[in-house]
């Protein structure tokens, strides 16, 4: 790959729905066009997660270098703001060593963040001032704790659901601590890259069955388990980590409320809301991003779009 360019230097985003094949076409472009991979799935970070998020396995990260995999530990939280700063300095490192980035993932505020270049308060988490927030919401009501980011910022709150009691939270968080609407301080300075963002879909009932039938491969491949260790070790249900689909699911499994088969349809009803979400923040009309049908394009076809704008940005496609 040319180590020139004579625009920005390229940064190639894979993005689209939970189970429609990023990691498998993102590993075949990286070794096709010499790239590295930086992750943007959430449920990636956490060590001991493994099974239930779907990582690259050891052999796929052999093949190709990955960057954010296993950064912390499930009681730990990798905030928006610490993981656009680990993103950028991922995607320099690969820049530096003449290689294309490839910023992968289907969590769209983390993508969204690296590429479009937000600006987000720097609002260390406050777990006292946390637990307080929470307990409004649970004592009161989401939309009490809701009712009051409206007053001290009504701009946040038209964007965020009374039910998100997370996002409620932190938006409050930073109103409390700066003393200023979470809303004044956010904005974009998009990042020194020509960005071109990937995205994949199919048939929405074929991908349905995809996942069902990966979730039957995770639990085959250990994911009761996986989670027994993470419970045994002392992690709370109550951890954001903890609450990802195929984990949140399994709490009342556990604690004999539930048979294997009611989790197994929660999780599958919560994977199709999770799908749902994920096509509404990927918009598919979205100009930015180059739409392909997995069940109608061929990788290869995709490669030589790559190819052709890598070329057109004084790369030689290779």
């Amino acid at each position: 790959m040319c180590r020139c360019w004579k625009l920005a230097p390229p940064l190639l985003a894979v993005v689209g729905p939970t189970g429609v094949g990023k990691t498998s076409l993102s590993l075949h472009l990286a070794e096709s066009f010499d790239g590295e991979i930086v992750c943007a799935d959430s449920r990636s970070f956490y060590r001991g997660m493994d099974v239930g998020t779907a990582k690259p396995t050891p052999e796929e990260r052999a093949r190709v270098r990955h960057h954010l995999i296993d950064i912390a530990d499930p009681d730990e939280i990798v905030g928006l703001a610490e993981y656009q700063d680990l993103a950028y300095g991922a995607i320099e490192d690969i820049r530096r060593r003449a290689k294309l980035p490839l910023l992968v993932g289907g969590t769209g505020q983390y993508v969204s963040a690296v590429v479009e270049g937000w600006r987000i308060p720097r609002v260390p988490p406050q777990p006292e001032l946390r637990d307080e927030l929470e307990a409004v919401a649970e004592q009161e009501s989401s939309h009490a704790l809701h009712g009051w980011l409206e007053r001290l910022d009504p701009d946040a709150a038209k964007e965020i659901h009374p039910h998100n009691v997370r996002r409620v939270v932190r938006a409050l968080e930073v109103c409390l601590i700066t003393g200023r609407p979470i809303s004044e301080q956010r904005g974009k300075e998009p990042p020194l890259y020509t960005v071109q963002q990937i995205g994949l879909t199919m048939d929405r009932d074929r991908l349905y069955k995809r996942v069902d039938r990966r979730l039957h491969l995770m639990l085959d491949a250990g994911l009761l388990e996986e989670i027994r260790r993470l419970v045994a070790r002392g992690y709370d249900w109550t951890l954001p980590a903890m609450s990802a689909v195929g984990y949140a699911e399994f709490e009342p499994y556990f604690a004999g409320d539930a048979s294997l088969d009611e989790v197994i349809t929660q999780i599958q009803a919560d994977l199709r809301r999770l799908i749902r979400h994920q096509y509404n923040w990927f918009n598919v009309d979205d100009p930015e991003i180059w739409w392909f049908d997995v069940g109608r394009t061929s990788r290869e076809e995709i490669e030589s779009r790559v190819g052709k704008w890598l070329e057109q940005l004084g790369g030689n496609g290779r």
